[in-house]
């Protein structure tokens, strides 16, 4: 499944730098090239995390998400630089092309890799499609670990995390800047981020408590960013809202995959991943009619309000479980069996 997925993913940069370098690409194009990249990502992104727990297993997955999770935003930092010069030296064409011959090193490393030497779950009978879309939803739906993982995760990233749209507004309208100070605050962010993801590999294992803290972190320092107009505070509550982002959403990740047994856990990931990727339609339209209505002040103010309640809402549950019933529910996160199933 990663091979196919990837490989189309490339064509798909392929085409579009194809078509920027000849000046021929349209508005209609750039649509339906991202319609099939969305497409391929929904089916990417669960078999990739799912993937992450046959190479290390289970003892090693938590820092290994983290790891995933610090290279993936230490890609944030380093990106915006180097895409930025190549488009002033060679235009935006070259950076499609660029983008495509990346993935043949994804590519070369999933071919390298012996099948063998993998962690194999447990052979179990494969049900029809809707068959296993219904068990694993309705597994979600009675494991309360794994619903308010579900819920929180629908709540902020649809409305709390679409900074790939008002990360832009920011710059060019609240701050008055270009494209450099675009870049600046997107290498803030990202630097946050990484200092999260490492954070949490030091750390090794998932943390309910570093969950709801970075939920509530997230929501706290986004209320904090909305009324700025100076760019230095604006970066510095941008490292610190990139670090709340990480500390979530890794340790989100490592308890949704700890608590979830072998045989449900792509179907559960997927789930994960609509939560993700899937609401970003709908909050990016959100986003930005927020910041066309309010600035960026009434949208970072809604996107931090909503984080922080959402962030709360769990910290009550959490509270609410009793100490014997959170600690049940660490331990079951840490050592889940493959044939386990959580009432």
């Amino acid at each position: 499944i990663l091979m196919v997925t990837q490989t189309c993913s490339m064509i798909f940069a392929i085409i579009l730098g194809v078509l920027t370098l000849s000046h021929v690409v349209t508005v209609w194009q750039v649509f339906v090239l991202a319609a099939l990249n969305g497409s391929v990502s929904i089916l990417d992104s669960p078999a990739r995390q799912s993937f992450t727990m046959e190479m290390v297993g289970r003892d090693e997955l938590p820092n290994a998400i983290a790891l995933n999770s610090s290279l993936f935003n230490a890609s944030r930092v380093m990106g915006p630089a180097i895409g930025g010069l190549l488009i002033a030296g060679a235009g935006v064409g070259v950076c499609f092309v660029v983008n495509a011959a990346s993935f043949l090193a994804v590519l070369l490393c999933l071919w390298l890799m012996h099948p063998e030497e993998l962690i194999h779950p447990a052979r179990t009978t494969r049900p029809t499609m809707v068959r296993g879309l219904l068990e694993g939803m309705d597994y979600a739906r009675r494991t309360p670990p794994v619903l308010v993982v579900l819920l929180m995760m629908v709540m902020i990233a649809m409305i709390a995390i679409n900074f790939n749209v008002l990360l832009p507004v920011l710059a060019s309208h609240t701050l008055s800047a270009g494209p450099q100070i675009f870049g600046l605050l997107s290498a803030c962010f990202g630097g946050g981020a990484l200092c999260g993801a490492l954070l949490v590999a030091r750390r090794g294992r998932a943390s309910w408590p570093v969950l709801l803290g970075g939920a509530i972190g997230l929501g706290v320092s986004e209320l904090l960013l909305a009324p700025q107009r100076n760019l230095a505070a604006c970066a510095v509550l941008l490292v610190v809202t990139g670090t709340s982002f990480s500390l979530y959403t890794s340790n989100s990740n490592a308890t949704l995959q700890l608590t979830t047994p072998d045989r449900l856990r792509g179907r559960v990931l997927s789930l994960y991943s609509y939560a993700f990727f899937g609401t970003a339609p709908l909050g990016g339209f959100l986003a930005g009619w927020l910041a066309e209505t309010g600035g960026t002040q009434l949208a970072f103010g809604v996107a931090g309000a909503v984080a922080l309640v959402t962030g709360l809402g769990g910290l009550v549950w959490w509270r609410l479980l009793g100490a014997d019933q959170r600690r049940d529910v660490h331990l079951r996160s840490q050592v889940l069996s493959d044939a386990e199933v959580l009432p």
